[in-house]
């Protein structure tokens, strides 16, 4: 990869985290203003980035719209979508979906809850593997021997006093997760929020995606949580099938 491209892309890395000025974006690079300057200028007139009036760099409307037909081209996030919709407006909480890729359960897409409370979790951002529903549903799907490489690699950094903290807890929670068909973050991501996580399949029975929905205790405790679960693990199904599967085609 060239110089200036890996350049580049530290800088759309960075901008999509906060906006920055010339000068933070040359410090962190630890090179000339006049070095950024180029590259932001090339990026901004092809709308990869845009400047505001106090000079602040922020992403531009190109990056967005190659980011939408990058979601859009995601079949799975294609079908799912009209499912999650109905889910979420059928019981008024965070809806996610998610994926594996590269090692990460990543979300591709997330609706919020009716309510005021809200989710830290957005589209694009990874999902620690070791505390969410759909980061365990996901993982619980691969073979024994990369769930034990996920196990040994996984930091477990603890959020909250109930995240899991040990590869042998993890792994016995994957264990768990594969036998009873779904997954449980009983307050180990968000402090007060449960969440249940289910898989979706496709044609062939292979778990792509995972379906979730978070609630905070506030409104429904971890038992009310729960009760939900026939309703999500229906929309999976209807996503699944959608996708070509078929109860014991993968059997």
């Amino acid at each position: 990869m060239s110089q200036s491209l890996s350049r580049a892309l530290v800088i759309l890395g960075m901008l999509g985290e906060e906006t920055r000025s010339l000068d933070q974006l040359a410090n962190a690079l630890d090179v000339h203003k006049t070095t950024v300057l180029r590259l932001l200028r090339t990026m901004e007139a092809d709308r990869f980035v845009q400047h505001d009036a106090e000079h602040k760099y922020v992403l531009g409307s190109r990056f967005f719209e190659l980011a939408n037909r990058a979601l859009e081209q995601r079949d799975i996030r294609t079908v799912a979508r009209p499912h999650l919709a109905a889910l979420n407006m059928s019981t008024g909480q965070t809806i996610h979906l998610a994926t594996f890729e590269s090692g990460e359960a990543v979300y591709i897409d997330k609706f919020d809850a009716k309510q005021s409370v809200r989710m830290y979790s957005r589209i694009g951002k990874p999902a620690p593997l070791h505390c969410t529903a759909v980061g365990k549903v996901l993982v619980s799907a691969r073979p024994r021997a990369e769930q034990i490489e996920i196990a040994e690699r996984i930091e477990y950094s603890r959020f909250t006093d109930r995240t899991i903290d040990t590869p042998e807890r993890y792994l016995a929670e994957l264990q768990l997760v594969a036998e009873q068909g779904f997954a449980e973050d009983h307050e180990e991501h968000e402090s007060f929020v449960n969440c249940v996580g289910v898989p979706i399949r496709n044609g062939t029975g292979e778990t792509v995606a995972a379906v979730s929905m978070s609630v905070p205790d506030m409104l429904l405790d971890h038992a009310q949580v729960l009760g939900t679960l026939p309703e999500i693990v229906d929309v999976a199904e209807a996503i699944s099938a959608d996708l070509g599967w078929r109860p014991g085609s993968d059997t």
